[in-house]
This record gives C-alpha cells, structure tokens and sequence, in this order.
C-alpha cells in the first residue's frame, strides 16, 4: 500500500518531464531526492541543533560534529533509499533481494567513504561551512550512485 502510494503520487508528476526523463530516471529522481533532501535536513538538525556543533566524545575516538551528523543522517537514509529503490525505482531487476541488498551496501559504503572524503577535504582544507560542503558532496555523490545503482545493485540477470 506505501509503495503503490508512493508510486502513484510521483507517476502523478512525471507527464510534464516525460520528454526530459523516462519513468525510471523520473522516479530514481524523484526518491533520491526526496531522501537526499530528508538526508540534509537530518544533517542540518543533527548538527546544529542535537550535537550543537561539539565534538562527540567516545572511548574509543572523538568524532567532528560534521562527520558525527552525517552518521546520523545515514543511519535513516540507508534503510529508506534501499527501499525506495528496490520497491518503486529498479522495480524490473530481477536479483534476489539479499544481492540487491549487498550489492547496494557495497554501493552505499563506497558513497559513504566519498561523503566522508568530501566532507573532510571541504570542511577542513577549503574551509567551507559544513552544510554547504554536505550539499557539494551530494551532488557529486549522486551521479556515481544513479549509474552504480542502475548498471550494478539492481541489475537484471541474463
């Protein structure tokens, strides 16, 4: 019932770009950026208003609230981007779900090393705010996980 939900409400928008996308690249469009934009948002709270900008303090090592609120974005949006992917995106790939499920692990941890690449090297050498260095870093991470995502995690068989 989500998933139909889901899907009838952003088919409900795609005739206006049906010339520009086909229904696929609309739809991947249209979940990964709802979840990019929830990503963002999650970052923005996490870092201003949960970690106020301090330094997370574990035993084991101190995390920088900018990385330490990008882990807790993710925490949210790994789980929410498989589904959306898999259920209403790459609904054609006939893969077991276990692969498509390691397959866009592999994809996301790869993403997730780029995110925090990024985020450090824009933060701390380019010294820009850490929002805006998150929203740098998605969109470069966004290309490399659209084409990962279709040619890899969700592929079909034979």
């Amino acid at each position: 019932m989500i998933r139909q939900t889901i899907i009838s409400i952003i088919d409900f928008f795609y005739p206006p770009f049906s010339k520009i996308f086909d229904k696929q690249t609309f739809r991947y469009a249209a979940c990964g950026g709802g979840n990019t934009m929830l990503d963002i948002f999650l970052y923005f709270i996490s870092y201003n208003f949960i970690l106020q900008k301090q330094i997370v303090h574990t035993p084991i090592i101190d995390i920088s609230p900018y990385i330490a609120a990008f882990m807790m974005s993710f925490v949210i949006t790994f789980p929410l981007g498989f589904y959306l992917m898999r259920t209403v995106v790459f609904v054609e790939s006939n893969l077991r779900r276990r692969v498509q499920f390691f397959r866009y692990f592999s994809v996301v941890l790869t993403s997730f090393l780029l995110n925090y690449v990024f985020i450090k090297l824009f933060v701390e050498y380019f010294h820009f705010y850490p929002t805006i260095a998150k929203i740098v870093t998605t969109i470069i991470v966004v290309g490399f996980s659209y084409f990962s995502q279709r040619n890899f995690s969700f592929s079909k068989k034979g």
